[in-house]
């Protein structure tokens, strides 16, 4: 039997208040003191304790199918989240306007352990905790996509290293914001260049395109992930256009925590294992991948991609969708290359196109959808 989620204060009082026997609930993070009058009243059985606060004094009121995760003391971050980030919570402690307390933020903190930790360690507390908080964010994910339907979430690859005043940037900024207006729920690895391009587009959809001009006009004062105010022209811009109705889901990794995750992203589920995030973000966007402009890591992602499309295994392919035709031709051939293994049966099911039109990337991907 699937277990019921309890994730805060509110939805505990509403299953406390049922009384009797609780069966297959799973608490996560729950602070019981809160409400361990009401607590005291109930019995539980097949539930899962993960991390909470109090779970001590229920031990008497647990049969022994009850499972408890203890807390991970001393630790910067928590192994047993409740949900996914925001870009609020990441960059508690960021000061706007004072770049130098980035080393104050949650983010920041969390990296710097690891780092301190190792990126690959032996400590089995350090390893095991990150693997439960690697976790949270795959339930975080699956709580997430539950109202999206699956061919709607479309990723968006390239290089971390694109300037915010390239051509290609702006690009990747329309791409996703008509995608967005589409219907679309936008994926990208969370990270600088065309992964922020990504979820810039996604938080300007509904927007003119002269807002979002003004918006890359604040950006251009810092092209770069390693210029001082990359971070605190983002918040400039978000400052500027405060809310949004839409939706976009970043995936970054500590592995990389050297690059800042955008703060356009509304949703964010950031892990310590890379594998575990790459591998996510291509298999979540079963509506098809666009790779812009990048290196080594987009061509990673390209050939992972093919792999899943060519054993169609998720049940169909998607489409590969390569954004600007001379880069991807000449400077990096991957795509004659895809396309020559493709005419020889190397490769099944692949859905391959290439352009450097805006209008037809959506229409493809519209197209696949429907």
């Amino acid at each position: 039997m699937k277990y019921t989620e309890i994730e805060n204060c509110e939805a505990l009082r509403i299953a406390l208040e049922a009384g009797g026997t609780l069966r297959h609930y799973a608490f996560q993070g729950i602070d019981f003191n809160k409400c361990m009058d009401m607590a005291m009243q109930c019995r539980f059985s097949d539930c899962l304790f993960l991390g909470g606060f109090g779970v001590d004094n229920l031990r008497d009121r647990m049969d022994d199918s009850c499972s408890i995760f203890p807390r991970f003391q001393g630790l910067p971050f928590r192994a047993f989240r409740s949900g996914l980030y925001s870009a609020k919570s990441l960059y508690e402690g960021y000061r706007p306007g004072d770049p130098d307390s980035y080393k104050d933020c949650y983010d920041s903190k969390v990296y710097e352990h690891y780092l301190k930790a190792g990126k690959q360690t032996g400590d089995i507390k350090e390893t095991l905790a990150r693997i439960l908080h690697d976790h949270s964010m795959n339930d975080g994910l699956d709580d997430f996509l539950r109202s999206f339907d699956e061919k709607s979430i479309v990723g968006i690859m390239g290089g971390h290293g694109l300037s915010r005043c390239d051509e290609s940037y702006r690009k990747v900024v329309l791409v996703s914001k008509k995608l967005t207006e589409g219907g679309s729920l936008m994926v990208s690895g969370g990270g600088p260049g065309a992964m922020e391009a990504t979820h810039l587009g996604a938080w300007m959809a509904g927007r003119t395109e002269a807002e979002v001009d003004e918006a890359l006009a604040i950006l251009s004062a810092a092209p770069s992930y390693k210029d001082r105010l990359w971070l605190d022209t983002a918040f400039q811009v978000l400052e500027k256009f405060p809310t949004s109705e839409y939706v976009s889901l970043g995936v970054p990794t500590w592995l990389y925590g050297h690059e800042p995750a955008t703060p356009f992203a509304t949703h964010i589920a950031k892990y310590f294992d890379n594998s575990t995030r790459e591998d996510t973000i291509l298999t979540i966007a079963k509506g098809g991948v666009v790779y812009s402009p990048g290196s080594a890591g987009t061509m990673q992602e390209i050939f992972q991609d093919a792999v899943q499309n060519h054993y169609l295994s998720f049940g169909y392919a998607s489409p590969m969708v390569f954004l600007d035709t001379e880069y991807w031709t000449e400077e990096m051939p991957v795509y004659k290359l895809m396309q020559y293994l493709v005419d020889k049966g190397k490769y099944n099911n692949l859905l391959l196109s290439i352009t450097d039109s805006i209008d037809d990337i959506v229409r493809t991907l519209e197209d696949f959808r429907r």
